[in-house]
């Protein structure tokens, strides 16, 4: 009787699940949206995905956010950042990849954690013992309040970007570094290697990137050079010129600016040669 009524039910319960309508696919707007910041720094690309919780009048730092408890840094998704080549941040060596980014507020001093865990729901699930780097930073005032969270990257240059998390009243800011003049240099020195007998613009780009970022100067005299004995012309001539300004032979340069301004009408009466006779004038 007892294995009677268990196979009534079964049926019943299987009669129900038929009987029943299929719930339709229903997407809705996300209360913290998700949202994705990218930079490119030297060759390095940096990425940050993650959810933007508002304000909404709510207290924010110890109060929606406890202070000295781990935060996803933002909403739904424990939010990652993904380095597409090893690079140090805030001082720290860190191999390429993708990271949980996650943070631990106080009112004097925040804790910023990397850690291995890249596909988390929140911080339910964060392991301290997968922390890859963890530092510390001091928040700093915003300029104006932010009532969506976001990231963003500031005072970017050829090998360094500012990351910095605003919300509410405050800013979170860190820095990370990337190798570039090296993989530049050994870019440079291959492509010339194989560059065809007549492409001056090779060796003088690869000057014109010593030059602008004054390192590796001998080296480029070389390059710079090569390019000139394939095609003179205005701009590897005038890079010439700054090269030997930046190596302090400004009367040279003169001279040299002064040729590059001849080669560039010679080839184009309209030539926009201004920033050669701006160079000279600096140089007098």
């Amino acid at each position: 009787m007892k294995n009677r009524c268990i196979i009534v039910a079964i049926l019943l319960a299987l009669t129900l699940a038929v009987a029943a309508p299929a719930l339709a696919q229903l997407d809705l707007p996300r209360v913290s949206p998700k949202a994705t910041v990218s930079q490119t720094v030297g060759l390095t690309d940096v990425s940050i995905a993650y959810c933007r919780p508002g304000v909404k009048g709510r207290a924010i730092w110890g109060g929606l956010v406890p202070y000295g408890e781990v935060w996803r840094t933002g909403a739904n998704e424990a939010t990652t950042i993904t380095f597409s080549d090893p690079v140090t941040v805030n001082g720290n060596a860190l191999a390429a990849g993708t990271y949980g980014l996650f943070t631990i507020p106080g009112k004097e001093s925040w804790t910023v954690i990397l850690n291995k865990g890249a596909k988390l729901w929140g911080a339910y699930e964060y392991k301290k013992e997968e922390d890859v780097l963890r530092f510390e930073v001091k928040p700093r005032a915003a300029a104006a309040p932010k009532e969506w969270m976001q990231f963003r990257f500031e005072a970017l240059t050829n090998d360094t970007a500012e990351v910095v998390l605003a919300w509410e009243s405050i800013e979170i800011p860190f820095t990370v570094k990337v190798e570039v003049t090296e993989r530049v240099l050994t870019a440079a020195r291959k492509a010339i290697a194989e560059a065809k007998a007549d492409d001056w613009r090779t060796p003088y780009r690869a000057a014109a990137f010593c030059i602008e970022n004054k390192v590796n100067l001998d080296e480029a005299a070389t390059w710079v050079d090569k390019s000139i004995s394939i095609k003179p012309g205005f701009y590897n001539t005038l890079g010439k010129a700054r090269l030997l300004a930046a190596k302090g032979n400004k009367t040279e340069a003169i001279a040299l600016a002064k040729k590059a301004i001849e080669l560039g009408l010679a080839a184009d009466p309209k030539a926009d040669v201004a920033p050669a006779q701006q160079l000279i004038e600096s140089w007098k």
